[in-house]
């Protein structure tokens, strides 16, 4: 493993096979400045300090649009050591863009938990919220808490985003509730992504939604009534729609390899993206956790509630992109687009990250021959102890 060296200043990286937006540079180069990439190419690198990465692979900083904790530190909670310290286990493994996604809980601790996570985003530590919850269906909602669900209406909406100030940009909801298309075009026509998930709703309910405006299917597979030959419901809706953008939790645990290839051949690269779902008990050890108001166990990397449902994942971004190549057989341009590229457009922020490209952040993951991060660049400075765990597990 290279060291954990900090540089200031100008440098280059050489030597490593760098992932442009549209190939893979072999013997490539990319040249950072005052924190962002400077320039991108082959051949011989501009005359600066070099950092060495021969035999590695060089992709952009990863870019969660789904996690909601990690290094045994959850986002819901009002305290910012505690939410900072989930944001830089996942960044050690490569996520240097995260958006910080809260469980389905009372509106009035939703807005508490919201405050706290505000002032993180206006600091840029987070990319902004994403409320997973609680307009979501009983009967498919999973690991959250049924006392604390209800149907959406624009009152309650609308508290939620005076609380967010901006920060909130995604809201996951159910639409067959009543309210919930309205409720759609309330978030989309207030800038916030709508997203349609643990739902329970059939072909004729989520169509309206996605005319409403959603446009990601929240953990498509998972907390959903399932495909069905003859009611394709919100798999089928969803997937089949050149209009949504699918979520993946590629852990190969809550998809089979052949559903996470299947899904995103059909998506392909524009609409496919690869989130972790992470609770806090990633990059940590097994035991006892809480996911909201939940209890959680988590017995080799798996997390489930004690009816043996699966709650969240301890799934990292560079391990996602690791099994979509190895476990789902797909290229590392597919895997960069999903985990970086796709997810950044998403959020509006492709004009700062999500590629290697000049004028951008210097976000930047250095994976090893076994696409496991050696060094990770975020905004022009290496994260200490890249790639390695909080905690033995």
């Amino acid at each position: 493993m290279l060291g954990p060296v900090k540089h200031a200043g100008d440098f280059v990286i050489t030597g490593g096979r760098v992932v442009a937006p549209d190939r893979v540079l072999d013997d490539g180069w990319l040249a950072v400045s005052a924190g962002r990439i400077a320039a991108v190419g082959t051949g011989t690198p501009p005359a600066a300090q070099s950092v060495d990465v021969s035999g590695a692979l060089v992709v952009p900083g990863f870019v969660d649009m789904h996690c909601h904790g990690g290094g045994g530190g959850s986002f819901s909670t009002l305290d910012p050591d505690e939410i900072l310290t989930a944001v830089r286990a996942h960044r050690r493994h490569g996520t240097t863009t995260t958006l910080a996604s809260l469980v389905s809980d009372p509106i009035d601790l939703l807005t508490e938990q919201i405050a706290a996570l505000r002032e993180l985003v206006q600091q840029g530590e987070l990319a902004g919220i994403h409320l997973e919850g609680p307009f979501i269906s009983r009967a498919r909602c999973g690991a959250h808490d049924p006392d604390t669900l209800r149907e959406p209406d624009t009152g309650t909406i609308d508290k939620l985003l005076r609380a967010g100030h901006g920060a909130i940009r995604m809201v996951t909801l159910a639409p067959e509730l009543p309210g919930g298309v309205k409720a759609v075009r309330q978030l989309a026509e207030s800038g916030v992504i709508a997203a349609i998930g643990h739902t329970d709703g059939v072909a004729e309910q989520l169509v309206p939604a996605i005319d409403a405006g959603a446009t990601v299917a929240t953990h498509l597979f998972n907390g959903m009534r399932p495909l069905h030959h003859r009611e394709p419901g919100p798999v089928g809706v969803l997937l089949d729609d050149e209009r949504v953008t699918v979520e993946l939790i590629c852990d190969l645990v809550h998809l089979h390899p052949t559903v996470v290839r299947l899904a995103a051949r059909h998506a392909g690269q524009g609409r496919t993206v690869l989130i972790t779902d992470a609770m806090s008990a990633t990059d940590a050890a097994d035991g006892r956790y809480t996911l909201g108001r939940l209890e959680v166990d988590v017995h080799d990397g798996v997390a489930t509630l004690d009816n043996g449902s699966l709650a969240g994942s301890t799934l990292t971004m560079d391990n996602a992109f690791r099994n979509l190549v190895n476990g789902a057989k797909l290229g590392i341009l597919d895997a960069v687009r999903a985990t970086s590229g796709r997810p950044a457009e998403l959020l509006g922020i492709a004009d700062r990250t999500g590629a290697l490209r000049p004028g951008l952040s210097a976000d930047v993951v250095i994976l090893d021959p076994d696409l496991r991060p050696t060094k990770v660049l975020h905004r022009g400075e290496w994260v200490a102890e890249a790639g390695r765990a909080t905690l033995s597990t």
